[in-house]
């Protein structure tokens, strides 16, 4: 049942670094992202191609690099202008931009499976409760922890993730406060999008990349930031650990109804709690 449960922390851990992307972007530039998911696949490539080249922990950088850069790009492009526009164009935009990358990807890789090696220093097990557990399994689970805590650190202690708080509950307030909201919103987008190339590149080794790979887990993310609560970042810690753990044991015990349970889960928290568990930025 450990094992179960550490497999759950895991898929919870990834869905966390890419939903973290979607409440960043969402709470300051009031943008639905729906392209999201396809940032996670690039990142995944980019991942691809710098392993190849460098190695595993250059690919750890790259990805998220590179995806960071695309993110500043992509607000001063397209979410700065969208984002108050009517949501139907949002959708209908960000929408587009997700087919624009999943082309390119195509392009450059072509539409064949590809897989990232595991790193050797990784490549082992653990034996817990009995049992062999993968030692890159409990990475990603450090990492999506250890990305957790530092974001809070940063959201809580530093001047920047105070302007970043003050920014998502009140604009307006902040703006005329003297803060550079451009600049805040450019970066934290970017931040964003630099989470969702690191998700990609540590689930590599653990998926076959595809430029359809982002379709699931978008879907499944943007769950976790409904659950969580639009624009709450804890919410959004506690959502992605609960449907981790949910769809991970839907699988084990009741596999035919697994992909069932998310959107259960949305639907009563929905009737529960409308703005979701949280109900606030946070």
């Amino acid at each position: 049942m450990i094992i179960h449960i550490l497999n759950g922390f895991v898929y919870g851990g990834l869905l966390y670094l890419v939903a973290i992307g979607l409440v960043l972007i969402f709470g300051l530039r009031q943008v639905v992202n729906f392209a999201h998911g396809s940032l996670f696949m690039l990142g995944a490539y980019v991942g691809y191609a710098a392993t190849a080249i460098a190695g595993f922990w250059a690919g750890v950088v790259a990805a998220t690099l590179v995806l960071a850069i695309l993110g500043l790009l992509l607000d001063r492009a397209v979410f700065r202008p969208l984002q108050d526009q009517d949501p139907i164009v949002t959708l209908l935009v960000t929408f587009g931009l997700l087919l624009v990358i999943e082309d390119l990807v195509r392009t450059i890789w072509g539409k064949d499976t590809l897989t990232i090696a595991m790193p050797d220093l990784l490549s082992g097990t653990l034996r817990i409760a009995g049992e062999d557990f993968p030692v890159y399994r409990l990475f990603v689970i450090l990492v999506a922890a250890g990305m957790g805590a530092g974001l809070t650190l940063w959201l809580k202690r530093s001047r920047i993730g105070l302007y970043v708080r003050a920014f998502a509950s009140d604009p307006l307030t902040t703006g005329t406060q003297g803060v550079d909201t451009e600049r805040v919103s450019a970066a934290v987008v970017a931040l964003g999008a630099g989470f969702a190339g690191l998700a990609g590149i540590i689930a590599g080794p653990l998926l076959a990349l595809s430029p359809a790979m982002g379709g699931s887990i978008l879907i499944e993310s943007f769950i976790v930031v409904v659950v969580g609560g639009f624009g709450s970042f804890s919410g959004a810690f506690v959502a992605a650990l609960v449907i981790g753990q949910l769809q991970n044991l839907g699988i084990v015990f009741i596999p035919s109804f697994a992909t069932m349970i998310p959107f259960l889960l949305m639907m009563l928290i929905l009737l529960w709690r409308p703005l979701g568990l949280t109900g606030r930025a946070a």
